[in-house]
């Protein structure tokens, strides 16, 4: 399926100015590379009950920008034990208005606070005439496009002075409008404004089934030494109306086979990275979810061997 692209008014800048180095943030992710998982209200306790097996936990930022309350009690506790991934989900980095300067600002007190080991955000949509639409939106892949994310991502960059991993999306629709492939486009950000990759391997599979085209095709075009972070997650099967398979990035289920498949083939590219299962519907108790993780930790036990083997 293929849709017209959105209209937008483009704010343009030179170009050198997405080049700047002055303009860069020094720090970089320092996740270890190890498997965590999502924290979730309901595991609170029982992660702090437990001897803490796990990599790292990785939080959605939207859920702890208040100033106090019980979400912050826990977290700070956690905090002091384990590596935290914070997870943006409302900055709508391709969006065609401006970013909204006061979830920035609240998004930079939050991570000032709790000093994350990474920060990441989607490559989508999410707001439009001031209101937020609770969902990642895709985007075309051209030119117009690429300046306004390139834009986005330079400000997020500097006024949060550190590096953001870019997640590349799951998506259903194609715009006619576009002019590059979504690892070409992915490729171009990766090279103007220096953020990382945060590589879903469900989204890529997902999207790759639903467009007809291959994973690994598309994963080996991609800048794979930007990945700061991957994620894992399960997918819904639903049908088109011809009665094609339309795969959704449900969050609700265990990592299929078919994922951790093509995840490994990621490992044997990039080497050992920072790893979550994502599930964020039908959540498990944390020794399930903790389990599952422990499958992404013996793959990434077993590609570190491996690695430090060659380099022996």
């Amino acid at each position: 399926m293929t849709l017209p692209i959105e209209a937008s008014s483009i704010r343009l800048r030179p170009e050198s100015a997405c080049r700047c180095g002055a303009l860069r943030p020094a720090t970089r992710e320092h996740l270890p590379a190890r498997a965590g998982v999502g924290l979730k209200p309901q595991h609170f306790q029982d992660i702090l009950d437990s001897p803490g097996e796990l990599g790292f936990f990785e939080v959605h930022a939207e859920n702890y920008m208040g100033a106090g309350g019980p979400m912050h009690h826990w977290l700070t506790r956690i905090r002091e034990r384990h590596p935290l991934s914070v997870h943006g989900v409302g900055l709508s980095i391709g969006g065609v208005e401006p970013l909204d300067g006061a979830h920035l600002a609240r998004l930079r007190v939050l991570l000032a606070r709790y000093e994350p080991e990474a920060f990441s955000e989607h490559l989508a949509w999410s707001s439009h005439g001031g209101a937020y639409l609770a969902d990642l939106l895709p985007l075309a892949y051209n030119g117009r496009t690429l300046q306004r994310v390139c834009d986005h991502i330079d400000e997020v960059q500097i006024a949060l002075g550190r590096r953001m991993l870019l997640e590349n999306p799951a998506t259903y629709v194609e715009f006619a409008d576009s002019t590059m492939s979504e690892a070409e486009f992915i490729t171009e950000v990766v090279r103007r404004t220096d953020c990382g990759l945060l590589l879903d391997v469900n989204n890529a599979y997902v999207s790759a089934v639903n467009h007809g085209r291959d994973a690994a095709a598309f994963l080996a075009a991609l800048p794979l030494e930007a990945v700061g972070e991957i994620h894992l997650a399960g997918f819904a099967v639903d049908r088109e109306t011809a009665g094609a398979p339309l795969l959704i990035d449900s969050h609700g289920s265990p990592v299929a086979d078919a994922v951790w498949a093509v995840y490994e083939e990621v490992l044997q590219r990039t080497g050992p990275v920072a790893t979550l299962i994502e599930r964020d519907n039908d959540v498990p108790d944390f020794a399930t979810l903790a389990a599952e993780a422990a499958r992404a930790d013996a793959l990434l036990c077993r590609m570190a061997a491996g690695t430090a083997e060659v380099y022996a």
